[in-house]
């Protein structure tokens, strides 16, 4: 009886790592070693631990007052990049909201928060 238990634990288990790794993770970001500068476009760099359907996920800028902006964004030279087109800025607080489909259709929703220097 105990040997049963013991599979069904182990399926279990294997189970619960398979849906863990199903959803888009953003795994690096180039907000991490590279500052935007007030008053040029510039672009974000996401990358995720899988394949994104760029066509159903969604990218806003979030400014003071929790206003939302609709980002543009294209897919970048490795699997799992998206590139973020961020409009002219002005000093201050910014975050990027996203919600993006990873390519088995599950949905992540994140923000990163960012300042944009002088």
């Amino acid at each position: 009886m105990s040997k049963w238990l013991s599979y069904l634990l182990i399926i279990a288990s294997l189970s619960a790592t398979a849906q863990a790794v199903a959803h888009a993770v953003v795994t690096d970001y180039s907000l991490k070693i590279r500052a935007i500068h007030a008053r040029k476009p510039d672009q974000v760099e996401l990358s995720f631990n899988s394949k994104i359907e760029l066509g159903l996920s969604q990218i806003f800028l979030v400014r003071k007052g929790d206003k939302l902006e609709l980002l543009t964004a294209s897919m970048g030279k490795k699997q799992g990049q998206i590139i973020v087109h961020i409009p002219a800025l002005t000093v201050g607080e910014y975050a990027l909201k996203f919600k993006v489909f990873a390519a088995d259709g599950h949905l992540t929703e994140d923000v990163i928060h960012f300042s944009v220097l002088p």
